[in-house]
């Protein structure tokens, strides 16, 4: 069952109609669905379908030789061509007269093996572009490889591009259609334990409860997520012990570059080096707080919800896991669910935001969305502020999350007023989210307010999915 990516299959069929020579690169993490998307977009449509192996040019070579081969005279034959040159070549010619796609998935492989296949698709691309129908399609889940040898300025294909799809995880709205028998709080639970990587969304059953799916895979030793996230880092970057300890730091409440070259025994610079390289594989980001352009208060967080969850509570219980004791595990985790799932809403929340503004329905018309912390001057004390959204000098929305069992009394809208004072904008918008709703105060003291909206969880989740066939 083929789920979402509605606007890169539209912008690949766009691509497609023009029915002149295209160049669409395709990039993203691994397991985030960029081969899926290919294989829909090309299974009515006349193409060659390549996958780089990790192997050298000539087996690449020949596999390639055997695919264009397949398409151009419809048999299955063993010749493969003299050079990657005079395969694509062939390909080009092709082209010529009718539409056909080439798509090389997995594309750095079959670089690294190639060193001048880049300079011959340059070559090729400037030869026969202007007379060719060819759509080529090159796809890598090396984020850095894909984006210094292919994107780049310096890059032998900078320029040829007419399009560069970054796939990322599902968004919440999205996960939920994988998740048809879970109730509205389960599937927010597992997306805080997977996120949107479909081939991770694969693993859960919607059949069984939270506490069984984690035990058949965070907690069981046999499982394919049980070691996954360090055997991606593994694959992407050396020296993983390391990386291991970064991520482990932030995911148990390191955020602050200081606290997190404490926790981990190396110096800022050392640490700062492995940020970099984390945030580009889209494991970690940074943030500072809203309306700052660049602030001594930043903070490193874990982008992903796999990573962050498997980092929270794997390697804590790792040897209980690896004895078979699953039960105890769960036992250990189910407490603290509930304080991880804060932040998940949190994103969650935002997500609803972002929908109700591009369907019109936001009295708030924000640029972007953040969070906000720092000293407040009446108290001189630290606090922040979930969410934070500005439409100009005099505009701006603000937000609160909890994801408690309780409802929410007026206390806690009482104190976003103060904190939204802290600020000095002419219009303010609040909203105020509640896994389990609100107490009578509460509503009476929003209903006052006039410039309160209370979103209960189910309320969320309604709007969020609308128009989701299910």
């Amino acid at each position: 069952m083929f789920i979402g990516r509605e606007r890169e299959l539209a912008s690949l069929n766009r691509l497609y109609l023009s029915d002149k020579f295209e160049f669409a690169v395709i990039y993203g993490r691994r397991r985030v669905g960029k081969t899926a998307i290919i294989n829909q977009f090309i299974r009515d449509k006349k193409a060659i379908y390549f996958i780089g192996v990790e192997s050298n040019g000539k087996q690449n070579l020949e596999n390639l030789s055997k695919n264009i081969m397949e398409v151009g005279t419809g048999i299955q034959a063993e010749t493969a061509f003299a050079s990657f040159q005079a395969a694509l070549e062939y390909v080009f010619k092709l082209a010529e007269k009718e539409r056909l796609i080439l798509a090389i998935d997995e594309y750095p492989y079959v670089a690294r093996a190639s060193g001048s296949l880049a300079s011959t698709l340059q070559l090729l691309i400037d030869k026969y572009k202007d007379d060719s129908k060819l759509m080529l399609i090159l796809c890598g889940s090396s984020m850095s490889y894909m984006e210094d040898q292919v994107l780049a300025y310096k890059a032998p294909l900078y320029g040829r591009r007419t399009s560069q799809m970054k796939i990322l995880p599902f968004d919440f709205a999205d996960t939920c259609q994988y998740f048809k028998n879970f109730s509205g709080e389960d599937k927010a639970m597992f997306y805080g334990m997977v996120g949107g990587t479909p081939q991770y969304l694969l693993q859960m059953d919607d059949r069984l409860s939270i506490e069984d799916n984690m035990k058949n895979t965070f907690l069981n030793p046999t499982s394919a997520l049980f070691e996954e996230p360090e055997n991606l880092l593994r694959q992407e970057i050396r020296e993983p012990a390391l990386y291991n300890a970064i991520v482990t730091a932030i995911a148990t409440g390191a955020s602050r570059m200081a606290e997190i070259s404490t926790k981990v025994g190396e110096n800022s610079s050392v640490c700062a080096t492995y940020l970099k390289n984390l945030m580009t594989l889209g494991v970690v980001q940074k943030e500072i707080p809203y309306g700052e352009k660049a602030s001594r208060k930043s903070i490193y967080v874990i982008s992903d919800n796999m990573f962050r969850f498997w980092y929270r509570f794997v390697p804590e219980n790792h040897s209980i896991i690896s004895r078979g004791a699953s039960d105890l595990a769960y036992k250990r985790i189910e407490p603290c669910l509930s304080d991880y799932m804060g932040k998940i809403f949190e994103d969650i929340c935002k997500q609803y935001l972002w929908k109700l503004l591009l369907c019109g329905e936001c009295p708030v018309e924000f640029r972007e969305l953040g969070r906000w912390w720092g000293t407040d001057p009446s108290t001189h004390s630290q606090t922040e502020i979930d969410i934070m959204g500005e439409q100009d000098k005099n505009t701006a929305l603000f937000g609160e999350c909890k994801w408690t069992n309780e409802k929410v009394d007026a206390g806690v809208l009482e104190t976003l007023i103060r904190r939204s004072k802290l600020f000095h904008y002419n219009k303010m918008h609040l909203y105020l989210f509640a896994k389990n709703g609100f107490t009578k105060g509460c509503m009476e003291a929003a209903s006052k307010s006039g410039n309160v909206t209370l979103v209960p969880y189910q309320n969320l989740l309604e709007k969020i999915t609308e128009h989701q066939k299910f």
